[in-house]
């Protein structure tokens, strides 16, 4: 063969190897793969119904003596998210089953209470903790040696929590409420009073979201 048909076939090669090349390289440019996106971050927003459990207590730090009543009640409420932000507000009634305040000549009783309440908190995925505060509507009843009481009184609340959702809509809660109720009247042997009352309230529940 001929040199000068040699430096032909060469070029020939050279050139079917590079346009080859480039094809694979441009195949590949223009065809990258997938890019990973992040599954969308849980949403607290919406409406929720629910039921809670636990103590309504005097004082620290022992919930479970037995000046204590056993609470139970019903909440239900809305949330809104901005972005790791929560708020909300929530309407809650429970019974407290009894727990002792003492007045002036005796011990009045908390029976029930109806509160109002604004929610605040940050999430962290699946975990919210907020703080609350609100209105609270409570019932006392005559205890040991009282007579009468001033039946249903206003007071204020504040409080705070913490709540884990998990799937198909449901949610578990632990949250502490202060409660003061002042000027709560009361009648025994030792005439009229008027008592500043503070209650606490540690309670457990279970939230559906829908």
């Amino acid at each position: 063969m001929s040199s000068q048909r040699k430096t032909v076939l060469l070029a020939g090669v050279v050139a079917l190897l590079a346009f080859t090349t480039g094809t694979a390289m441009a195949a590949d440019y223009y065809n990258p793969a997938p890019a990973y996106n992040d599954p969308p971050a849980f949403q607290w927003s919406g409406a929720y119904i629910g039921a809670h459990g636990g103590t309504a207590f005097t004082k620290m730090p022992n919930p479970f003596a037995d000046r204590n009543g056993w609470s139970g009640g019903i909440q239900g409420g809305y949330n809104i998210q901005m972005g790791p932000a929560v708020l909300g507000a929530e309407l809650e009634g429970s019974y407290l089953g009894g727990a002792e305040h003492k007045v002036r000549g005796g011990k009045i009783e908390e029976k029930w209470r109806a509160a109002a309440k604004a929610k605040a908190g940050l999430t962290f995925n699946q975990t919210l903790v907020f703080g609350t505060a609100g209105v609270a509507l409570t019932k006392f009843d005559a205890g040991d040696k009282v007579r009468d009481t001033s039946g249903w009184k206003t007071g204020y609340l504040v409080g705070g929590g913490v709540e884990q959702a998990f799937a198909g809509g449901l949610s578990a809660k632990i949250e502490y409420n202060y409660i003061h109720t002042p000027n709560v009247k009361a009648t025994s042997a030792l005439g009229r009073s008027e008592t500043d009352i503070g209650s606490h309230e540690l309670k457990a529940g279970l939230n559906y979201r829908f």
